[in-house]
């Protein structure tokens, strides 16, 4: 759509889209997060100046709709499939619903759990809770995956064990808290693939 200017744009988009959710928690001032992601698409295509109509703005918007898997996902899963597996997303219900139906994984999640319930976005731990509520587990008892690193601090400070997905072999967050403790995840996969191992459920 923007040749020679997507990659900004989705850089920039990604960024400003999460800076809107964390500004709106501190400020309590809750909007889900398809109004946030128009927001902050809004704002990157003005900031880089490019012209952006109603129609380009809503054809973007709706890939967030058709978001693919990456390939070995549907595999790990299914690694893990005597176990309860659920989302826990700043995603709304609706975009949850489509993207899993999208990547063929409407049967393997037992929960589909959305910010919208708590109206805060993630780190708060009030979002991390709807895990505890929805499986009855103790916290220590859940592994939480994510690919974002800032993410995966936050449920690691809730009391997670947390598995960080990092592909691109980005820096781990540098967050110390009491004592010079840095919370760092249980442990850092190069894909989902390796999840089974690392949590020891490898067959």
């Amino acid at each position: 759509m923007f040749p020679g200017k997507g990659g900004q744009l989705s850089q920039l988009w990604r960024t400003k889209q999460l800076e809107y959710t964390w500004l709106r928690s501190l400020m309590n001032r809750y909007e889900d997060f398809w109004q946030v992601t128009d927001a902050a698409l809004r704002f990157s295509c003005a900031s880089i100046k490019l012209e952006c109509s109603d129609a380009e703005r809503e054809k973007l918007m709706q890939e967030y709709l058709r978001l693919k898997a990456f390939p070995e996902v549907p595999g790990a899963l299914a690694e893990l499939a005597d176990r309860p597996l659920l989302i826990l997303s700043n995603g709304t219900p609706r975009m949850l619903s489509a993207v899993v139906e999208n990547a063929g994984l409407s049967k393997t999640f037992s929960a589909l759990l959305s910010v919208d319930a708590v109206k805060i976005y993630k780190p708060s731990p009030r979002v991390y809770e709807l895990a505890v509520r929805e499986t009855g587990l103790d916290k220590s008892a859940i592994g939480f995956v994510s690919s974002n690193g800032w993410d995966i601090t936050g449920a690691a400070s809730f009391g997670f064990q947390t598995f960080w997905v990092n592909r691109s072999a980005a820096v781990p967050e540098h967050f110390v808290v009491a004592a010079g403790v840095i919370l760092a995840p249980h442990a850092i996969l190069g894909t989902l693939a390796d999840l089974p191992a690392a949590a020891g459920l490898s067959s």
